[in-house]
This record gives C-alpha cells, sequence and structure tokens, in this order.
C-alpha cells in the first residue's frame, strides 16, 4: 500500500522573512561601506617646498629663478609681492598667470615657464625691471605665494645692483 505524501504548505512566517531581509542588508551595506572608505577620505597633498636664486644685473634687472621645486603649481594659483622692506616706495603684486605677466618680455616683472607647459616648474624664472619699479634703489624683498595651498614659498631679499 502506497502511502499518499504529505504536503506542508507551511514556510518560514513573514516577520522572521522581513527581519533576515534587513539584517543582509544592513550586512551588505555595512560591508560596501568599509571597503569604500579608503576610496572616500582625501588625503591632504603637502604644501610645495622651493628654493630660488636671485641674480642682479647691471642693466638694471633681477632674474629670480626656481632652482628647486617639489611639484608643479598652477600659475593661476601663484601670487607675487615685490616690496620695500622700510616702506619706501610702492609694492607691486600680481598674479603669474595674468595677461601682462606670463611670458610677456620686455614687462615691468614677467615670468618665464621654460617648458611652456603652463605649470610654474623647476628652471623656471621671474625678470624684474628693477630701474621701473624703484627696486634697484633700497632693500626690497621678492615673495613668491601659493594660494591654493596658503603658504608663502619664497621670501628673499632682492640683491642691491651696482650701475
Amino acid at each position: 500500500m502506497a502511502r499518499a505524501l504529505e504536503q506542508d504548505d507551511e514556510a518560514v512566517s513573514p516577520v522572521i522573512a522581513t527581519v533576515l531581509l534587513l539584517a543582509i542588508t544592513v550586512m551588505l551595506s555595512s560591508m560596501v561601506f568599509v571597503m569604500m572608505q579608503g576610496a572616500l577620505t582625501t588625503t591632504e597633498k603637502s604644501p610645495p617646498l622651493a628654493q630660488v636664486s636671485v641674480r642682479g644685473l647691471e642693466n638694471g634687472f633681477h632674474v629670480v629663478k626656481i632652482s628647486s621645486l617639489d611639484q608643479s603649481i598652477d600659475p593661476a594659483k601663484l601670487k607675487y609681492d615685490i616690496y620695500p622692506e622700510g616702506g619706501q616706495g610702492d609694492p607691486v603684486r600680481g598674479h603669474v598667470a595674468d595677461s601682462g605677466v606670463y611670458g610677456v618680455v620686455g614687462a615691468n616683472v614677467s615670468f618665464h615657464d621654460r617648458d611652456a607647459g603652463y605649470s610654474v616648474t623647476k628652471g623656471d624664472y621671474f625678470v624684474i625691471d628693477s630701474t621701473a619699479i624703484g627696486s634697484n634703489l633700497g632693500t626690497w624683498r621678492f615673495k613668491l605665494i601659493d594660494e591654493s595651498a596658503g603658504v608663502v614659498l619664497v621670501d628673499i631679499v632682492l640683491p642691491a645692483i651696482e650701475n
């Protein structure tokens, strides 16, 4: 005699199923969060470090050459100040990317990008017409400021020019 198979129509109750689905969802989302946490955190870039050499030429110009720079800088974020130490004279201020400074020959202050990569790197230089701005008289300073990092890269004294 064959026995009839019994059917069991009972399954997991809807409350337990909902709790299990919520637990699985929470576990999966927390695993995704932990994996992506490293990608979401931003690491701060260290501020650039620069060294320059400066020369006063007999023709009344100063040449400030970047002799060392550990990272390239966007010229639009770089500002220069040329000012008298004692306050006698008007300071000259501007941004490297100004149309009257970047690559202009014959300006009072001009910046020359040696590799023409529209970035400030080692070997680039400033030419300052010291006679025109008056920095050949007295003690003047040249300051280069990276506005994106908020740091002064260079603050040097322009040497006296003997005519």
